[in-house]
């Protein structure tokens, strides 16, 4: 099946239209039609390291509808709103995957683009594309009650900082506390608040705390403000650092309390940390990444139950690279999202010629 994507080309961050073809449907495959795509950092580390003859396409955050399902899909029907997120597809036996942690497959996950495919070995190709063919237990039903430009970054913003709130059972009462107000972060917030906690917003710019009482903070701390951290320090019980720049994570678990737990997601390198910063108050550091199947749908169900969305900024397919290089420039509150609904405009009149 033929679809129009954006692809990499030789210019650094840049993308043109092509037609790519995807499978013909596996009995467990869904053809889902592309809507919205979210644009994340992901996709910017990955065209940076890419070679001018690789063919990448971006895109692991996305939503749209059901067109047809293979012959063995029970659990969705042509029509259906879903959503697809970063992994799509696992090995399936594995200690991870049988406690529904497929994003911790001992054997790798499937990504949504430059992963393998486990059945013909071909490279994955993403979301910034009018089509995509995915394993049926690696969609998601959405919400329709929802905006779905809002919905997309969920599935890979939204997921990273959900599965640890919930996993660190976040609810009414929890004194929690988020580092960075972007697009994890943002997200963090949100959702932390919906879930009944008493958020804390940490940030090195005073300019966004309005915008972090909006969301749903009760209290922002400017980090670079010594007395303030001072003065919050034993406060929290879970602290999410989004922050994806290397820093010091000391200053973060003197905030937490007795058992307090400091969940590192942004940044990704080796971090130095000082064994008595862990032991006074018999403290956790931990990790986090992406997410199972059992938690993306509960994500997507809490949402819609609570009306959480991501606060986007929609831009047609065309102007993928401004936006690119507007988030390169961290100029964007608080994701980008492709509006990929009209991508295959030409292809579809094709289609739609050959069957009149």
């Amino acid at each position: 099946m033929r679809t129009t994507a954006l692809m990499s080309t030789a210019a650094p961050r840049s993308l043109q239209q092509t037609v790519i073809e995807r499978r013909e449907l596996r009995p467990d495959d869904v053809d889902v039609r592309v809507t919205h795509c979210g644009v994340c950092h992901s996709d910017l580390h990955a065209l940076a390291s890419a070679g001018p003859d690789t063919g990448l396409v971006p895109g692991h955050e996305f939503v749209g509808e059901v067109v047809a399902v293979g012959s063995d899909v029970t659990s969705f029907a042509p029509g259906d709103a879903v959503a697809v997120g970063n992994i799509v597809d696992s090995c399936g036996t594995c200690t991870m995957c049988l406690r529904d942690q497929e994003n911790f497959c001992v054997e790798f996950p499937t990504l949504t683009y430059a992963g393998r495919d486990r059945v013909d070995g071909s490279t994955t190709l993403g979301g910034y594309s009018g089509r995509y063919v995915v394993r049926d237990t690696f969609v998601y039903h959405r919400p329709t009650s929802l905006d779905p430009a809002g919905v997309a970054p969920l599935m890979c913003a939204g997921i990273t900082v959900w599965e640890p709130l919930r996993t660190n059972g976040v609810r009414e009462g929890t004194r929690l506390g988020v580092v960075g107000l972007g697009g994890l972060g943002h997200l963090a917030v949100r959702l932390g608040h919906a879930l009944g906690a008493e958020v804390t917003v940490f940030t090195t710019s005073e300019g966004k705390a309005t915008d972090a009482l909006r969301l749903g903070a009760s209290r922002v701390v400017v980090s670079t403000d010594a007395d303030a951290m001072a003065a919050a320090a034993g406060s929290l019980d879970l602290v999410i650092d989004t922050v994806s720049a290397e820093h010091d994570l000391a200053p973060y678990l003197r905030v937490l309390d007795l058992d307090g737990t400091l969940c590192s997601l942004g940044y990704l390198g080796p971090i130095d940390i000082q064994t008595m910063d862990l032991l006074l108050g018999r403290k956790r550091l931990t990790s986090a990444g992406s997410g199972g199947r059992r938690w993306t749908q509960d994500l997507l169900d809490f949402c819609g139950t609570h009306g959480v969305t991501a606060d986007v900024e929609v831009v047609p397919a065309a102007d993928v690279d401004v936006a690119l290089d507007r988030l390169a420039r961290n100029d964007v509150r608080y994701r980008f999202v492709l509006d990929l609904a009209d991508i295959d405009a030409e292809l579809d009149a094709e289609r739609d010629a050959l069957h009149a």
